[in-house]
């Protein structure tokens, strides 16, 4: 297994496989929403679906570290506290916001949307890390990436257009994502990548579920077998997406890796342009998807003076 982690041409592969798999996310939640019959704005059912679903993935990841690396799914008591937290920020905190705006805007703005988490990240590091300062490149790929995100808000009428609880959450949801990248960088310290990611999904899920269902109203979510088999496939993709990507992240140059997460928001796009009714692809989103892989490509490419030293 070694080996197909570290050989270029499958780490490519499985690097693209995942990214599509995220992408693939918002065509299915968009769908699920119609399928389970979920008002939107009915922000607790969502926050139900979202705590099934990530309890389900957390649980998967969790299953195979145990079956594959029993000794690293226990964890210290502080680290423990740790994970607790992260599962509020990365998990509660992030897909509250992501599920409630994605209900408010098309799949083709939301995967668009989605991609603010990597520029944020950016620009937090700035002022974190000495080491990990702005530059040229940086500057650059960050006005191409938020350009992208601006053109994707003119929406399939080309009108500018934002609501708060929509294209806004979306926004808080990236902003989100990147506090919790830090934090998981800073603070989940000797916790294995698969205990960290099963964790923080299944504690962050309990939580959902414990603020949720007591507050959840008769018939708020419908389930149908394709509502369920859109739940269990979207509890896969997560599960399948992180382990993977953290598989090939642990054999492999972080840069060279995340170069390839530009084709999260190209798959969510062109995806729900294929699935969803009424969405179609206009020269505002093709604009938008361009600026935004652009920038993406930008802030992850390789630095050769690094390199070299």
């Amino acid at each position: 297994m070694k080996g197909i982690f570290e050989n270029k041409w499958s780490v490519i592969g499985i690097a693209v496989f995942c990214s599509i798999l995220w992408g693939s996310a918002f065509p299915v939640l968009k769908i699920s929403y119609v399928e389970l019959q979920m008002h939107p704005d009915d922000i607790v059912a969502k926050l139900v679906f979202a705590g099934i679903r990530f309890f389900l993935a957390g649980l998967i990841v969790l299953v195979f570290l145990l079956f594959s690396n029993p000794k690293k799914i226990i964890v210290t008591r502080r680290q423990f506290m740790v994970l607790i937290i992260l599962g509020v920020i990365q998990t509660f905190l992030q897909y509250f916001f992501f599920y409630n705006g994605l209900a408010k805007v098309t799949g083709m703005q939301g995967s668009i949307l989605a991609s603010s988490g990597a520029f944020f990240t950016v620009i937090i590091a700035h002022y974190y890390y000495k080491k990990d300062r702005l530059n040229w490149k940086k500057i650059i790929g960050l006005i191409a990436g938020f350009t992208g995100i601006t053109l994707a808000n003119w929406g399939q009428e080309f009108q500018l257009t934002f609501q708060w609880d929509g294209e806004g959450f979306m926004i808080l949801a990236g902003l989100t994502s990147a506090i919790a990248t830090i934090m998981a960088k800073e603070l989940a310290v000797g916790i294995h990548p698969f205990a960290i990611s099963g964790w923080s999904l299944a504690l962050g899920a309990i939580l959902m579920l414990i603020v949720g269902l007591p507050q959840l109203k008769e018939d708020a979510i419908i389930f149908t077998p394709l509502g369920l088999g859109l739940l269990i496939y979207s509890a896969f993709l997560s599960a399948a997406a992180f382990g993977l990507w953290y598989s090939i992240l642990k054999f492999n140059p972080a840069g060279e890796i995340s170069i390839y997460k530009f084709i999260i928001p190209v798959a969510g796009v062109v995806l729900s342009s294929i699935f969803i009714p009424g969405e179609h692809l206009n020269v505002a989103i093709f604009a938008a998807i361009a600026m935004v892989a652009i920038g993406i490509i930008v802030l992850n490419y390789p630095n050769k003076k690094a390199t070299i030293q």
